[in-house]
């Protein structure tokens, strides 16, 4: 069965122009069938587990104990780091993560991708804004959209309970040091 994510693209946003060439041909052409599929699919986390290169952050909201409040009505805007952007961590440091002592460390760190209110990528204004975590984000909408540096990969994947952003790195909020873990 093929389970397909939306990858809608707004128009006065240029996100293939965003990050290098290799970036940009990454990106999938996206149809309305596509939406339509994505839309049907319903909360950010039914739409998540349903989509290939989010296992990490399923995992992560798991263990973390936030499936049921992304689950919730909402709306929410995430910014959600692709199973690459995990990837990409310090080796070792997804694992300690992950483990139950440090839940409290993963939440923080989860709850830091994840914006009130549904924000669409034609609505970004460049800024800082305050997180599901409590801790503000840095917007910037000069080349692309980026969140702290993390650049916007995909934008405005529909959920029934908001929209889904994905950017290419895990970050971090000001409140969390990960060279205590």
């Amino acid at each position: 069965m093929r389970k397909v994510i939306a990858l809608a693209l707004v128009a006065s946003i240029s996100f293939a122009a965003c990050g290098s060439d290799d970036e940009a041909s990454t990106e999938e052409t996206v149809t309305e069938e596509t939406v339509a599929e994505a839309v049907a699919a319903g909360d950010i986390v039914a739409v998540a587990s349903s989509t290939e290169g989010f296992s990490t952050l399923v995992a992560a909201l798991s263990a973390a104990g936030l499936v049921e409040t992304l689950q919730g009505a909402g709306p929410f805007t995430v910014f959600a780091p692709s199973d690459d952007a995990f990837a990409a961590l310090p080796a070792g440091l997804l694992e300690k993560l992950l483990l139950p002592e440090n839940k409290a460390v993963l939440t923080s760190i989860l709850t830091y991708h994840v914006v009130a209110g549904k924000v669409m990528a034609a609505d970004v204004m460049a800024g800082d804004v305050p997180t599901v975590e409590g801790s503000n984000v840095a917007l910037d909408t000069a080349y692309g959209v980026t969140v702290n540096g993390a650049t916007v990969t995909t934008a405005d994947v529909a959920a029934s309970n908001g929209v889904i952003h994905v950017i290419d790195a895990v970050i971090v909020p000001p409140t969390v040091d990960l060279s205590k873990l």
